[in-house]
């Protein structure tokens, strides 16, 4: 699909009777409106998505990183389309050969990369497969339920998912089901203590970590059986919506050596970041080490499709240890789904995506570079291949600043960007911890000319915004 076509306009009510309809029928509950009133779009293709009159937004974050490979891919269209004539639906109690194929084709290149032999359990999403995740961390720690995981870190917002992921907010009205984390500092470069080396920060986390562990009054460890209370370690390799923070690279090669010496499981959430996001096909591996699971989503089927997965070591998962009906989705591993993950890791096969995905990331970046020297406001760039970050600031360069930030996504959906005489818009996400940083996923097919307009348009933003706030 590209631009709606005057048949499809005139297809549909129009976007005040839509928007009416919404405000009354719809949950507000799985909802998050950005601007007001909300956006309407009829079409999508590439890096553009398109509203009711054609007019089209460059998309810098491809849906939360969910179409890593450009809307309306005729690949990976085409494949769902043959799908869907020839097996669309089949009961989970029987098999299809996308399912075996993507399970062998996933685990196979865990072999290859960690070293391990695993496993591969389907779900219908980052959410559901945090929580199986969590299913298979309890049964083969002898049901402990408490974590650890990061300050700013996110990893969904079903009862499981929520309890780990350190926003209060998710779970304030609904209470605790089990599991639990203690949450402790990600290594956050650009807000790290004055004195310190980003490197030097690292270290010191770590060391501050390992201190939980020195004596049994610090509530983890009991030194008298060599037990730890903690199960494992939920970490997202590069925060997302935390706000794209890199963390120095000997970090997580110090954290994991604490977690095997205390025998604390390594779990790593790529839900975001996977699928070549950041230049490698997991993010965990720009870091030397290896995980003992691993949870992936989105960007599996490139937004086609809810299917999503964890793969675990062969000792952790194996049908001995983790039985038939452990845990269960009727649409998990879904044909559809299977078929167009499966295509994914076929395409990515066969080109040198984590050289194109950092040449591209470089470029971008250089551009950001460019609008920090000319914008005091932004106060640093930063990113690993298209896993990109901005962070936006008051005049002094490091106090957040959520309200120039908020008018930029207004002024980019209003679609009242000029670029070469044609109105248009962009589109923007926001994270941090502030929620200051503006964090950039665009399609990883996106050519130099939409980076060098994405950084135009951004200039505008931003210049525009200083003056109308």
């Amino acid at each position: 699909m590209s631009k709606p076509t005057l048949e499809m306009i005139n297809s549909r009510p129009d976007d005040a009777t839509l928007l009416a309809d919404e405000a009354k029928y719809c949950s507000f509950g799985d909802t998050v409106h950005y601007v007001e009133p909300p956006k309407i779009f009829d079409g999508c293709e590439g890096s553009y998505m398109y509203d009711k009159e054609g007019k089209a937004f460059l998309d810098l974050q491809m849906w939360y990183s969910a179409c890593n490979f450009g809307y309306a891919n005729e690949r990976l269209n085409n494949v769902l389309k043959k799908q869907i004539d020839t097996l669309p639906q089949c009961a989970s109690q029987y098999l299809h050969p996308t399912k075996i194929e993507l399970a062998k084709t996933i685990a196979q290149g865990m072999e290859q990369r960690f070293g391990y032999q695993g496993r591969v359990h389907f779900n219908v999403g980052g959410s559901q497969c945090i929580e199986d995740s969590l299913k298979v961390v309890r049964n083969a720690t002898g049901g402990k339920s408490l974590m650890f995981a990061f300050q700013g870190g996110y990893h969904g917002r079903t009862l499981g998912a929520s309890s780990i992921t350190s926003s209060y907010r998710y779970r304030r009205r609904y209470g605790h089901f089990g599991d639990r984390a203690m949450f402790v500092p990600f290594p956050y470069p650009f807000r790290r203590p004055k004195g310190m080396t980003a490197e030097e920060y690292g270290e010191h986390l770590v060391a501050e970590f390992a201190r939980l562990f020195e004596t049994e009054y610090h509530g983890v460890w009991d030194p008298k059986v060599g037990q730890a209370e903690y199960a494992a370690f939920y970490a997202e390799p590069l925060q997302a919506t935390g706000g794209y923070i890199v963390p120095p690279r000997n970090y997580f090669k110090g954290l994991k050596k604490v977690l095997d010496q205390y025998g604390i499981l390594l779990v790593v959430d790529e839900i975001q970041m996977g699928f070549y996001r950041t230049g490698k096909l997991w993010s965990i591996e720009h870091f030397d080490v290896k995980p003992d699971v691993v949870v992936f989503a989105k960007a599996l089927t490139n937004g086609l499709n809810p299917l999503g997965g964890l793969w675990a070591r062969e000792e952790l998962i194996n049908p001995e240890v983790f039985p038939v009906g452990s845990t269960h989705s009727t649409f998990a591993s879904n044909p559809l789904g299977t078929a167009v993950g499966l295509e994914v890791l076929k395409m990515t096969s066969e080109t040198d995506y984590e050289k194109m995905v950092m040449d591209s990331g470089a470029y971008f970046l250089e551009g950001l570079k460019t609008l920090e020297k000319k914008h005091k406001e932004i106060g640093e760039v930063d990113g690993l291949g298209l896993a990109l970050r901005a962070e936006i600031c008051t005049e002094d360069g490091f106090t957040a600043n959520k309200a120039l930030v908020d008018k930029m996504v207004d002024i980019g959906m209003s679609g009242d960007l000029d670029w070469k005489g044609n109105k248009m818009g962009l589109v923007l996400d926001i994270g941090g911890y502030y929620k200051n940083v503006i964090t950039f996923a665009p399609s990883l097919h996106i050519t130099r000319q939409e980076i060098d307009q994405g950084i135009e348009l951004l200039d505008q933003l931003i210049t525009r915004a200083k003056k109308e706030l």
